[in-house]
């Protein structure tokens, strides 16, 4: 955790030192890089005839030939003028000796590549010459105009954006260097969503097609439940349409919400509706039926006198395999195809038995979705999908945006009934809201972002018109319209920026891995920024090495403000600690314990413990000052794991 800064009496994480790229040793453990033009800070060690020199820089070491004849164990700046067929440095200042000081050496530096002496290029001179990172004048001339406007802690941050740009060797450009900042960032993403949210509303210079669907995506983030939601409230509407004791006016309130949602055809009855869904399916082609529900009814279609012992087998064969009924379901439905098999086949009895059948399947399904908690189902809104299938085929291949519409004309309707089968859905949701919960509802912020776009991209040509439906592509694709205003333009890129920060800051360095994701959160009315920085290992063949992590959780929060989470992993022993600064925190948090003891033995791992601190605890001896809590997780932290394990 990098700097931080004061917030009355909290914390504001303005942005975090990633773990893999903090290690010193990522670049002085590997020869340097020199270019032509880059000044650098040495020490003469020997001298070789032919004015060569061997000369350390950091910890390594590198032979150079001398433009000017010097003396062993003085401290130079040198600039490099050739770098084939060997290194040539020139000799920029004069040596250190007992009445210099590094201070003069900056200035003699600055007077002999006629750069100005302000405070950000001696800030940005002096942090290269400490990391022992070669840099150019170039690179300085321009590091000085990003730096214009960023004050204290943030300045600090923009060069340490600076000195990962050139020790990754990431191209030196004023995008990649926003991008790097934002992507450092652990709050404010909620806020840029917000911010460009409401200048596209008022905005006139983009077209409403594409303003249209540049919302929904942001609807989609803001609204992760919305499947969830929509498929509940269509389990809801389709009760109260099958429920004999249901009034008129209420059942025709459900197939209205249900005709305005396109889930039911606009001809629909409350005599009809069944038959009518029935009718749409008989047409279509099984080989576009992807859901289990659909291609049951399907097949029951096609049922008559003549091949009704092998059509009631393969309808048993597909409940059989249904895996969301469960066993007691499927052995109803099993009786409900017996009773037709004593049956006679005439076309009366099976044009009847076909609809009563229809009916059965659905209320199976609404069971289903009606009382299982949602974690309970570990295919997530599989259920929701095969009573959308059973409805309309249509719709489930556009499920998210039906389920979606769905969810806003119930939010948006004046309908007493469908008022209460919205605010039952909320309550049933709240309860529901765990885990699993949270889990599929990062997955769908993750996607509608479209943090992956580009590998996407590359491996799936096939998904293409499906990728255009994320945040991200539909930014790039509005940024290139000259005529986007420039106030969003301005916020279109920064969300930009932090999305290619993250990516930027994601990526391998030899067995280990690093994983950054910042996710705006949103449930119920509440909002919360959350950081997500992974640390693992790699196998030999490749693949994460679940034994061993290190993660850490920047989340913030309405009521508990700024908490950090450290999960450290060692051969699957978990450690977590948490930093905040409530102070009955520890109260509230040790009955959950056992809770997350026992679902972490259920994945395999063990929790040692849990511990407590304050920001200000986490500093104590280590010589911070109190304005900058939490300014790193402790050295010692880090010196803890070292060889084959991973390095925190």
């Amino acid at each position: 955790i990098n700097d931080t800064k004061v917030k009355g009496e909290m914390m504001n994480f303005t942005s975090f030192n990633p773990i893999q790229i903090q290690q010193s040793n990522i670049t002085h453990n590997q020869p340097l890089a020199l270019k032509q033009g880059q000044v650098l800070h040495g020490t003469i060690k020997k001298l070789y005839p032919d004015q060569l020199a061997e000369i350390q820089v950091g910890n390594q070491k590198l032979f150079a030939k001398l433009e000017t004849p010097l003396k062993a164990g003085d401290s130079h700046f040198f600039q490099v003028t050739n770098i084939s067929p060997q290194v040539q440095l020139k000799v920029v200042t004069g040596p250190m000796n007992g009445s210099s000081t590094i201070s003069g050496q900056i200035y003699q530096l600055l007077d002999s590549m006629k750069l100005p002496k302000s405070t950000d290029v001696m800030q940005i001179v002096s942090h290269f010459i400490k990391e022992q990172i070669p840099i150019s004048k170039e690179q300085i001339i321009q590091a000085q105009g990003w730096l214009k406007g960023q004050e204290g802690i943030l300045k600090q941050n923009a060069i340490t954006a600076l000195q990962k740009m050139i020790q990754l060797k990431m191209p030196f450009t004023k995008d990649v260097f926003q991008a790097m900042i934002n992507g450092s960032k652990t709050s404010g993403i909620v806020e840029d969503l917000q911010t460009f949210s409401q200048i596209l509303v008022k905005d006139t210079s983009v077209s409403e097609s594409m303003k249209t669907t540049l919302l929904q995506s942001l609807d989609s983030i803001s609204n992760p439940l919305n499947v969830q939601k929509g498929g509940l409230l269509l389990a809801r509407a389709v009760q109260t349409l099958l429920n004999e004791s249901e009034s008129v006016a209420n059942k025709l309130q459900a197939l209205n919400l249900l005709k305005e949602s396109s889930i039911v055809p606009k001809q629909a009855t409350l005599s009809n509706w069944i038959q009518t869904q029935t009718n749409v399916l008989g047409v279509l082609n099984e080989n576009h039926l992807p859901q289990n529900a659909s291609k049951i009814i399907n097949t029951i279609l096609n049922l008559n006198s003549s091949n009704a012992s092998n059509i009631l087998y393969q309808v048993k064969a597909l409940i059989e395999n249904d895996s969301v009924l469960s066993q007691t379901q499927k052995n109803d439905l099993y009786s409900f195809i017996n009773r037709f098999e004593t049956l006679p086949k005439h076309a009366q009895n099976v044009d009847q038995y076909i609809k009563q059948f229809n009916e059965f399947l659905l209320k199976t399904y609404l069971t289903s979705i009606t009382t299982q908690q949602i974690s309970q189902n570990s295919n997530g809104p599989v259920t929701n999908r095969h009573l959308l299938s059973l409805m309309n085929q249509d719709a489930i291949l556009n499920e998210t945006k039906v389920l979606s519409n769905l969810v806003k004309i119930a939010t948006e309707t004046n309908q007493p009934h469908i008022q209460s089968l919205h605010h039952d859905v909320e309550q049933h949701l709240k309860m529901a809201l765990d885990g699993n919960t949270i889990q599929q509802a990062m997955k769908s912020i993750l996607k509608s972002l479209g943090l992956s776009y580009e590998t996407a991209l590359n491996q799936n040509f096939s998904e293409v018109e499906h990728l255009s439906e994320q945040l991200k592509p539909q930014l790039l694709s509005m940024l290139k319209d000259g005529l986007v205003s420039p106030s969003l333009k301005e916020a279109a890129e920064t969300l930009l920026a932090r999305m290619n920060g993250m990516q930027l800051l994601s990526g391998e360095n030899g067995h280990q891995h690093q994983i950054v994701m910042q996710i705006p959160l949103h449930f119920f009315g509440k909002s919360m920024d959350a950081t997500l920085q992974w640390n693992g290992k790699m196998n030999e063949n490749g693949e994460i090495d679940s034994n061993y992590a290190r993660i850490l959780f920047y989340l913030d929060m309405e009521s508990l403000n700024e908490t950090v989470i450290d999960m450290q992993v060692q051969n699957r022993i978990v450690t977590i600690t948490l930093y905040n600064e409530y102070e009955n925190l520890q109260i509230l948090a040790e009955p959950l314990q056992k809770l997350l003891k026992d679902q972490l033995s259920d994945k395999g791992y063990y929790l040692s413990g849990v511990f407590y601190k304050t920001f200000e605890e986490s500093n104590k001896g280590s010589g911070t000052e109190k304005g900058t809590k939490l300014a790193k997780v402790k050295d010692e932290d880090v010196s803890r794991f070292t060889g084959v394990d991973i390095r925190v």
